[in-house]
């Protein structure tokens, strides 16, 4: 916890100042009176989702293109309004937060909060690229207040109230980086079902889905493929990642590894002087096992690596594309 309390009352703005950019982001902080200011401020974290808790007097704050300058990773920002009221003012819209409401806002564009008195909120920043979501989708939900009553905003509410009030740092890793998982998937819903009411994901989904495939198609010789290099690739999240392939039919594992399958059936179904073995045709396609590349290969053709090349190569090529097709 950082206070005011100790502190003489000449320093206590600037302290103040420092508390807050320190804990938070760089902010200016502004007292709404000449009397001494008193404020608090905790913090902790949840897996990669850091929690505070803020209570202080009146107060105008604003973060303004020069402080953004200064700070190297993208943030979004939920803040809780527990007590108190606020004005808050991003990409050119305004919002009046009263008790119990929520507001998104992205730390990298500038924006202000008026606390008129007294006031207490929970504030949790992510990540931006946890998200997974379009930054036009960001920019149609900040500048608004979100309360209990709006969608999606009943249920992510009491889920961050809860988190914020008992003990952040004291979940074991594993619990913590699940919680913050739970939270990002509960705001980039919130954000989808705000952005495109009645089609949430749709738009992100038609978007992301062909470039995740054609990441896949040009990286399938590469044994380290997976579904977290592939969401890195993409600035995304491991979790929204798979929920963007819920509406495929299929998983990121399963298709990476469908995909290499036809094209090593392809690749041993082609006639040739120098044929390869089937142990450096699996290796290209990112096999590195011999033996768990047949077991694959068997469970989805239903003869061994070696049988499929021999029936291609003794029937001719002019049936592989046909034949293959008719087997996945």
């Amino acid at each position: 916890m950082l206070t005011t309390a100790s502190v003489p009352d000449r320093d206590k703005v600037a302290y103040w100042n420092d508390a807050v950019s320190r804990t938070l982001v760089p902010m200016k902080v502004a007292p709404r009176s000449d009397g001494p200011f008193d404020g608090r401020i905790t913090s902790g974290r949840v897996g990669y989702l850091q929690v505070s808790t803020m209570e202080a007097d009146a107060k105008r704050v604003s973060r303004t293109p020069a402080l953004i300058a200064g700070s190297s990773e993208a943030l979004v920002a939920v803040g809780v309004q527990t007590s108190g009221t606020a004005t808050f003012v991003q990409d050119g819209r305004r919002a009046e937060v009263g008790e119990g409401d929520l507001v998104v806002y992205d730390t990298n564009r500038p924006y202000s909060f008026d606390y008129p008195q007294r006031f207490a909120t929970h504030v949790f920043h992510l990540p931006r690229r946890t998200l997974g979501v379009p930054d036009g989708d960001i920019r149609q939900v900040t500048g608004s207040a979100i309360g209990t009553g709006d969608g999606f905003g009943a249920m992510l509410l009491p889920f961050l109230a809860t988190l914020a009030s008992s003990s952040a740092d004291g979940y074991p890793p594993a619990l913590a980086n699940r919680l913050a998982g739970n939270v990002v998937d509960l705001l980039a819903t919130l954000v989808a079902e705000r952005a495109h009411p009645g089609g949430a994901d749709t738009d992100a989904r038609s978007h992301l889905m062909p470039r995740v495939r054609d990441f896949i198609n040009r990286n399938l010789g590469d044994p380290d493929l997976s579904p977290e290099r592939i969401a890195q690739a993409h600035r995304i999240s491991v979790r929204y990642l798979h929920r963007l392939f819920e509406g495929e039919g299929t998983t990121v594992g399963r298709l990476i590894r469908q995909r290499r399958l036809e094209e090593c059936g392809r690749e041993l179904a082609r006639r040739g002087r120098t044929a390869p073995t089937v142990s450096a045709v699996g290796q290209r396609w990112g096999f590195v096992n011999p033996a768990h590349f047949s077991r694959s290969f068997r469970a989805a053709y239903g003869v061994s690596p070696r049988e499929w090349r021999d029936l291609r190569t003794a029937h001719g090529a002019d049936r592989q594309g046909a034949d293959l097709g008719d087997r996945v």
